[in-house]
């Protein structure tokens, strides 16, 4: 697949490189022509000094051809500029767009353009780290409404169905973590011992699931 990436700085360069590596095809589009001294010196990609958002620029990287799009600038105007011209315009599905203010991020990601909050993603992942135990959950999606709650089985739903924990609409279990393994549950797996339970969860249930956990299952 042929990728655009609009943006060499640290994230472009390493996002370039990484795509290169897995066999895509890569055009990186920044304005400064020094920004590409941070790509590999074996990167076989194209290089083009321009904009995003220019139409010219976008042919030279061979946008036409492109499967999909990421603009990684440090301004969250062009990037979100470019992004909807690639979408828009282009036709290209996968398009993502980097955002620093969360707020904004939100704004855009209703409107039908994913987006990567920066800031938000930095200081959840600082949070984990800092405070391991008292993290409530993995990821949370830009709205602040889903997200995906990693919780050690409790010893009160050893032996039991784990549909039982579910709650349809609130939370649903979509892994469990065994001896080492990622497994999908179906509806009959029971609990063991050592079980690391993955849920999708409705932010404002965080507090039922854990109620939940704390007896095993039930209503």
């Amino acid at each position: 697949m042929h990728v655009v990436v609009v943006g060499c700085g640290r994230v472009g360069s390493e996002l370039a490189g990484l795509l290169e590596l897995q066999g895509h095809t890569v055009a990186v589009v920044d304005k400064d022509a020094r920004s590409f001294r941070r790509l590999a010196e074996d990167f076989a990609g194209k290089k083009v000094v321009g904009f995003g958002f220019d139409r010219d620029h976008l042919a030279e990287a061979d946008i036409e051809h492109a499967g999909a799009f990421a603009a990684v600038t440090n301004g969250d105007n062009s990037n979100i500029l470019c992004a909807r011209i690639a979408r828009e315009t282009y036709g290209i599905e996968r398009v993502v767009a980097r955002i620093y203010d969360p707020r904004r991020a939100l704004i855009y990601q209703r409107l039908g353009i994913p987006t990567v909050a920066t800031v938000a993603w930095t200081t959840d992942q600082v949070l984990r780290r800092l405070l391991p135990t008292e993290t409530p959950h993995e990821w949370i999606d830009p709205s602040g409404k889903v997200c995906l709650v990693e919780r050690t089985i409790p010893p009160t739903a050893v032996g039991r169905k784990l549909s039982e924990v579910e709650e349809p609409g609130r939370f649903w279990l979509t892994a469990v973590g065994r001896f080492g393994e990622g497994v999908i549950p179906d509806f009959d797996v029971v609990g063991q011992d050592g079980d690391v339970l993955y849920f999708m969860c409705a932010v404002d249930a965080l507090g039922e699931l854990q109620d939940r956990l704390a007896v095993g299952g039930g209503h």
